[in-house]
């Protein structure tokens, strides 16, 4: 059982993962919109008085046109939340959602009280890379920083590994055959549908599964960079000569598509939810942030230490939730920290659901808190990396009733 000063998560929800394109069915919607109408949900599943809830953070990465100005906040007031909730919006690239929890986790615990976490993106009306960030749009000053695109870091990593365009193709359509077979079996509980003004459906499903994708069809689809990649190559043997060459093996295919979401999460100290008489699902054991230079595999250092905090081992986790990023990522991720397959994204991640980048870290949890009720398990880990070898990990234990 936790004790009072523990932080527990009331409740984890999270929308559809809509396609990115005009076409898709939530592109009708705005970002403000999408995150209002789940804390609106966030607070009718819970009955929290918002007046009690200390502060909110959230995760949104292109923070420019309909997602800049503060989203976060701006969304807590669209759905009539206590004006007294001061929100932030934070940008730790693809790791910001999970970065929101920890951080909300943090000033739960320094005020007492409970906090509210989440994040959105929506790539359909707000583009990746529309900020127009000198980083990554002035190739001098990438270079200079070491800061390159992630998916010639992930064929970097592929080939300091020796992981082949086979490995990556096998295990992006595991990860679409798991989302397919979940979506059939309807396991995301607290996956909320997504209604326009009039109450009309738009979605409730995760809309990017390709049900009919197989290695095969994978192995057709030509690669993210040919060989060269424009002068990225010669930059990287420079840097590494004994790899000899740089061996190109993500595509489209293997590799997480774009995706419009929201996610949000209500968490506290033990002693508020119980106060407050609200229900807890989970208490956060532990979290740790990590970077590396130049690639993204900063999630086995985040996870190492979030399991050294806990003081758990690998072994000790029963359920692991990781964004899939590039395959060649989360193959070197699994085989770094030994982790059983079967435990391993067991609904797929998103290679096959999609990856709205400011909403998935927090998306895990729900993902996470599901399977885990769902299977009757103990301990749980979410964990995902982005941009810049920036990284998150969060250490989670079921809270049996």
């Amino acid at each position: 059982m936790p004790t009072t000063n523990d932080i527990v998560v009331v409740e984890a929800l999270r929308t559809p993962r809509g396609i990115a394109k005009e076409t898709g069915a939530l592109h009708r919607v705005t970002p403000m919109e999408l995150l209002a109408g789940l804390l609106r949900e966030l607070r009718s599943r819970t009955g929290v008085d918002t007046n009690e809830v200390a502060d909110g953070v959230f995760g949104c990465v292109t923070q420019t046109a309909e997602q800049g100005g503060n989203i976060g906040k701006a969304a807590c007031l669209l759905a009539d939340w206590s004006p007294s909730v001061p929100a932030v919006t934070i940008n730790r690239y693809c790791a910001s959602g999970l970065s929101a929890v920890n951080l909300a986790a943090q000033q739960a615990r320094n005020l007492q009280g409970l906090a509210v976490a989440g994040g959105v993106e929506m790539m359909s009306r707000v583009p990746m890379f529309s900020d127009q960030a000198p980083f990554y749009t002035d190739q001098a000053l990438s270079r200079q920083i070491g800061f390159m695109p992630p998916p010639w870091t992930s064929d970097l990593v592929a080939t300091r590994h020796n992981i082949s365009r086979e490995d990556c193709d096998a295990y992006a359509a595991l990860s679409q055959s798991r989302a397919a077979t979940a979506r059939r079996a309807g396991v995301a509980k607290s996956m909320v549908p997504v209604r326009d003004a009039q109450g009309t459906l738009l979605l409730d499903h995760d809309e990017n599964i390709r049900e009919s994708s197989t290695q095969e069809k994978l192995a057709t689809l030509r690669t993210v960079y040919e060989p060269g990649a424009g002068g990225l190559d010669d930059w990287g043997l420079q840097r590494e000569p004994e790899l000899g060459r740089i061996n190109h093996v993500h595509t489209a295919g293997n590799a997480p598509c774009m995706a419009d979401g929201a996610s949000a999460v209500l968490l506290g100290t033990q002693e508020a939810a119980a106060r407050l008489g609200l229900h807890a699902r989970a208490r956060i054991v532990a979290h740790a942030d990590a970077c590396v230079a130049l690639t993204q595999t900063g999630a086995v250092d985040a996870t190492r230490m979030a399991l050294a905090r806990a003081g758990l081992a690998v072994q000790d986790i029963d359920l692991w939730e990781v964004r899939d990023s590039f395959a060649a990522i989360t193959l070197h991720y699994i085989r770094t920290l030994g982790i059983p397959l079967d435990r391993f994204n067991v609904n797929g991640s998103s290679i096959a659901l999609g990856h709205p980048m400011g909403a998935t870290g927090a998306m895990l949890v729900s993902c996470l808190l599901d399977e885990m009720e769902r299977r009757g398990l103990r301990y749980g880990v979410a964990a995902l990396a982005g941009a810049s070898g920036v990284a998150t990990a969060t250490v989670f234990e079921r809270i049996f009733n």
